[in-house]
């Protein structure tokens, strides 16, 4: 069974930092995109970020370039979304997602057919 665990989030001020972890297990990572999404109240799910099933690609919303970065750890089965200098419009549910991909991924969400349960992350003062 493929399942995905999200962790990491919290409350933090603007201009903060926090890193949110992807738990995967049931699947290798080689073989499957990752995508990381966020939902704000009264919004659509959008995705900020995404990293190919062979690693070697990457892709970034232009609203958390330069300040959000994807990483993968293979040996935990984890992926990361490091994210620093927070805006109070980062606020949201932030999840991840898997899709079997390996050469590229995307930042849509109807690619993705297996989903984490969230992890709230609020920057407010």
């Amino acid at each position: 069974q493929l399942l995905l665990v999200e962790s990491g989030g919290g409350l933090v001020q603007p201009g903060g930092s926090l890193r949110l972890s992807c738990a995967a297990s049931g699947f290798t990572l080689n073989d499957y995109a990752i995508g990381w999404f966020r939902q704000a109240p009264g919004k659509e799910r959008e995705g900020v970020s995404c990293i190919s099933g062979s690693g070697g690609y990457t892709n970034y919303a232009d609203s958390v370039k330069g300040r959000l970065t994807i990483s993968r750890d293979d040996a935990k089965n984890t992926i990361y979304l490091q994210m620093n200098s927070l805006k109070p419009e980062d606020t949201a549910v932030y999840y991840c997602a898997a899709t079997f991909r390996t050469s590229s991924c995307h930042r849509v969400v109807f690619d993705y057919g297996y989903w984490g349960q969230g992890t709230q992350v609020t920057v407010s003062s």
